[in-house]
């Protein structure tokens, strides 16, 4: 009993034992030394009722959180994951079983995968990630994640790296279609000059030709460089908050009178409806024109000669809708869904001699993104092509 009375007690009765015995000695009253005992006394009651926590200014231990199941965390990841023991599939969250299916419970890791690259990883349990083609769909790239939990288990994690590729390649096709299309035009450019230099310059009439064919070549790299910039500019641009209100029928009827005066013959093809009362739209006035020339500057390339270059602008309920259509070969419906990517021609030799870059629709589509609309492209062919543009207006309130 006495070896469970805490040391903070002890020293509590000493502590009172001795301050009655030097009041009694230096008083000589024994009333005195009993005073001061009684006050030890309450003092050692106060001190042996205190927790020990308290005593030793400590907090009590909290109490051990509830262990999560295994089955609640991985559920809660949302790329597959699977649990391995011995080899065998134990545990699969709800994303492994749907890309590879709920029988893989019980599986051999190597056959649930299915993937030659994998079958390797795990056999020879390595720490490095290993990229993998073609599970889910034939052009899905996961990236495989294994770490040992303990001696006889693993968890194995699959990455889904499929955008992140598909921006890589388009990276590098970017670069490298530009490359091209600038290269075409300065060899060629350069080739004339070097004849002019040579020979060829002391006939007039073949330097004349010539150097006609070195100025549409010189145009068209510099056309090139603008939309490149352009395309860039716009890229930039894309997530600055857009603040004018702006006429979207106004430049459009600017648009087809700049262009009915630069392309010859086809500027009087252009049949311009623009509605009543359009609601404003917000966004950035030059990248809104370079849409409208952009699109019906292809319809009267890709239309043909003599037929009608309709461009109608209208309000459709809370958005303002612009659609231009033209009565030209159309376009299968095969390449629709590629039409605005950069640098996609479907007759690569016919838009080069017409003087297109590749980039025209690429420029739309981010300008009509940059202004939160929609671009549809319709086409038939022997018929013709609709392009519609729609953006929501500005609300009445701040029109």
């Amino acid at each position: 009993m006495i070896d469970e009375i805490p040391l903070r007690t002890w020293l509590a009765v000493a502590i009172a034992v001795a301050t009655a015995a030097v009041v009694f000695l230096l008083s000589g009253d024994g009333q005195a030394a009993l005073a001061a005992l009684a006050g030890g006394a309450a003092l050692v009651v106060i001190v042996a009722t205190i927790p020990e926590e308290l005593a030793a200014d400590r907090p009590a231990p909290a109490a051990p959180a509830p262990e999560l199941p295994a089955e609640a965390v991985v559920e809660a990841i949302t790329d597959p994951v699977l649990v391995l023991r011995g080899g065998r599939v134990t545990l699969a969250n709800v994303a492994a079983r749907r890309l590879l299916g709920a029988h893989i419970l019980g599986e051999d890791a190597r056959v649930a995968i299915r993937h030659p690259g994998a079958a390797e990883h795990l056999a020879h349990g390595a720490a490095e990630p290993v990229d993998l083609v073609g599970i889910g769909t034939l052009d899905q790239r996961w990236q495989m994640r294994a770490a040992a939990i303990d001696d006889d288990a693993r968890l194995v994690q699959l990455v889904d790296r499929t955008g992140q590729h598909a921006a890589e390649r388009m990276r590098v096709d970017f670069v490298a279609n530009a490359s091209h299309e600038l290269r075409t035009p300065l060899a060629s450019i350069l080739g004339y000059v070097e004849t002019l230099a040579d020979e060829a310059g002391e006939d007039a009439g073949l330097r004349k030709r010539f150097l006609g064919i070195v100025f549409d070549e010189a145009r068209r790299m510099e056309q090139l460089v603008e939309d490149l910039m352009s395309l860039s500019r716009i890229e930039a641009e894309k997530f600055r908050e857009l603040r004018a209100a702006i006429d979207l029928g106004a430049v459009a009827h600017e648009a087809a009178d700049a262009l009915a005066t630069t392309h010859g013959d086809r500027g009087t093809d252009i049949r311009l409806d623009i509605g009543d009362t359009l609601p404003l739209v917000t966004g950035d006035s030059a990248q809104l024109s370079q849409l409208i020339h952009n699109l019906i500057g292809n319809a009267m390339k890709y239309g043909r000669a003599g037929t009608p270059v309709e461009v109608i602008v209208s309000a459709q309920g809370q958005n303002v809708c612009m659609t231009v259509t033209d009565q030209g070969d159309g376009i299968p419906p095969e390449h629709l869904p590629r039409l605005t990517e950069r640098f996609y021609r479907v007759d690569p030799g016919r838009s080069r001699s017409v003087g297109g870059t590749g980039l025209g629709l690429a420029i739309v589509k981010h300008i009509v993104e940059r202004h939160r609309g929609r671009l549809d492209i319709a086409s038939t062919v022997g018929v013709g092509t609709r392009v519609t543009v729609t953006l929501p207006a500005v609300p009445k309130q701040l029109s």
